[in-house]
């Protein structure tokens, strides 16, 4: 048997594998909504008492995982961003969906999802604590450029991004670059992570935001996760997020960008070049020193990375 017959029929054998379809990514919400399981995704918020016997505003994130599969991350204090800041408890739960109602196990909890609502009991607890199902938004989505900002891209054309594709939904998909390069002051771009829940890893809507002379900006739906230095909002390898403010896959997310110049005391550097980053809004990155190179400007690189990671609304302003 050749070498190409053998591994057309691995291929062949592994696409006839059970779940294998699950594996596809999904790019529009309208398609993502016969998947249950996607209903049951995302965050929850509410009120009661937690194991620990603390008492007060509670919030989940619950990560589908494929085949009706799920990790629930509680949050004392309220959202990560919103109440919860790094190093603050958190409480992990598993959980299975069985039709419209997906089971919670955990240590000294249990619980369900059901018609947007999430019912936990805790152990010895007197009340049963109940969230709802939210839908968060960056105070910066959709923002409209100031007067005499460059915009970049706003659904229209592709222009700016030579040989990049443009979805039916007026999208720039991941895997293009700037023709220019631009001395920035700041810059404003928004995403979408695709769906891939049977995905992990750096496999999960991988994309990433390269200014030229700055550390990458991870794009990765790492929804739920710690956030370290490889996940969303990460300057990848070189430092984690102060926060991991990563939404749920298929909700448009924000990057804000800020550039501070070096400065000089005659012809001597006395401070870097900073760079200050908003994830969704919240200041994941505070003035960040970075690379001289912004003397011939910056260009922009997003990273495909072999996923479709959707961007719009990408617009700069230059410095004086």
């Amino acid at each position: 048997m050749s070498r190409t017959v053998y591994f057309m029929c691995i291929l062949i054998l592994l696409c006839a594998l059970p779940g294998a379809a699950l594996a596809q990514e999904i790019i529009d919400p309208a398609e993502a909504v016969s998947d249950p399981d996607f209903a049951v995704q995302g965050e929850y918020l509410g009120n009661g008492v937690l194991p620990d016997g603390g008492k007060g505003p509670i919030g989940a994130q619950v990560i589908a995982l494929g085949d009706a599969q799920f990790d629930v991350v509680l949050y004392k204090g309220g959202l990560p961003g919103d109440g919860w800041q790094r190093g603050d408890e958190r409480f992990f739960l598993k959980g299975k969906r069985e039709d419209k109602i997906a089971r919670l196990t955990g240590e000294n909890l249990s619980g369900e999802i059901a018609d947007g609502k999430m019912t936990l009991t805790v152990v010895d607890a007197k009340e049963k604590v109940q969230l709802k199902r939210t839908e968060r938004k960056s105070p910066t989505l959709g923002a409209k450029p100031p007067q005499g900002a460059l915009v970049l891209f706003d659904g229209s054309h592709v222009d700016h991004f030579p040989g990049a594709t443009m979805t039916d939904t007026k999208t720039l998909q991941a895997g293009t670059s700037s023709k220019s390069s631009y001395k920035m002051a700041s810059l404003h771009l928004e995403f979408r992570l695709s769906y891939k829940p049977t995905a992990r890893g750096q496999g999960r809507s991988n994309s990433g935001v390269y200014l030229g002379g700055c550390p990458e900006i991870q794009v990765l739906d790492s929804f739920g996760l710690e956030g370290k230095n490889n996940e969303c909002g990460a300057l990848y390898g070189r430092k984690e997020p102060d926060v991991n403010m990563c939404l749920p896959p298929l909700l448009w997310q924000t990057y804000d960008v800020e550039f501070t110049p070096a400065k000089y005391d005659g012809q001597t550097m006395i401070a870097k070049p900073q760079m200050t980053v908003r994830h969704n809004g919240v200041v994941i990155h505070r003035e960040y020193e970075v690379s001289q190179r912004s003397a011939e400007g910056r260009n922009i690189h997003l990273q495909s990375h072999g996923n479709r990671v959707q961007y719009g609304n990408i617009w700069l302003v230059e410095q004086k």
